[in-house]
C-alpha cells in the first residue's frame, strides 16, 4: 500500500525556549547524507505505519519511544519521541548510540524536552 493511501500521523520537532529545534539541527549536521536519509525514511515509516514495534520502534516507558535506525555508515542512531495531546509525534532528542543500553543522560534530555513541550501546549478548550 502506498504512503498516500495510509493515514499519516503528524510529526513535529520539539522547539526549545531559544527557538532551536535540537533534532532538526542534529539531522542537518549528520554526515554522510545517506544517514540523514535513512533516519528520515524510518521516521516516515513510523508516521504512516503507527503502531510499529521492533525492530524499528521501541517503547522506553512513561510515554517515551525510540526510532531505531541502522545507518549505512555502520552506526546506530536513535530518535526519541512521544505523542503529545494533539496526537502528534514530537521528536525530542537524537543521538548516535555507542553502547547496548540507552544512556541515562540521553533519556534525561528527552524526558526534560517532553515535559517542556507538554507544558508549552495551550490548555484544552472546554467542550
Amino acid at each position: 500500500m502506498a504512503h498516500a493511501e495510509l493515514e499519516r500521523v503528524p510529526v513535529v520537532f520539539f522547539r526549545n525556549d531559544a527557538g532551536g529545534e535540537p533534532v532538526r539541527d542534529w539531522l542537518k549536521a549528520l554526515v554522510p547524507v545517506e544517514d540523514r536519509k535513512q533516519i528520515g525514511d524510518d521516521i516516515r515509516t513510523l508516521q504512516f505505519g503507527w503502531p510499529i514495534g521492533m525492530p524499528l520502534c521501541r517503547p522506553l516507558g512513561q510515554g517515551l519511544f525510540e526510532v531505531r535506525s541502522t545507518l549505512a555508515s555502520h552506526r546506530i542512531a536513535r530518535v526519541l519521541f512521544y505523542f503529545d495531546r494533539h496526537s502528534r509525534i514530537v521528536l525530542l532528542h537524537a543521538f548516535i548510540k555507542k553502547s547496548q543500553k540507552t544512556p541515562p543522560g540521553e533519556l534525561a534530555i528527552a524526558r526534560r524536552n517532553q515535559k517542556l513541550h507538554a507544558s508549552s501546549l495551550a490548555p484544552k478548550e472546554p467542550r
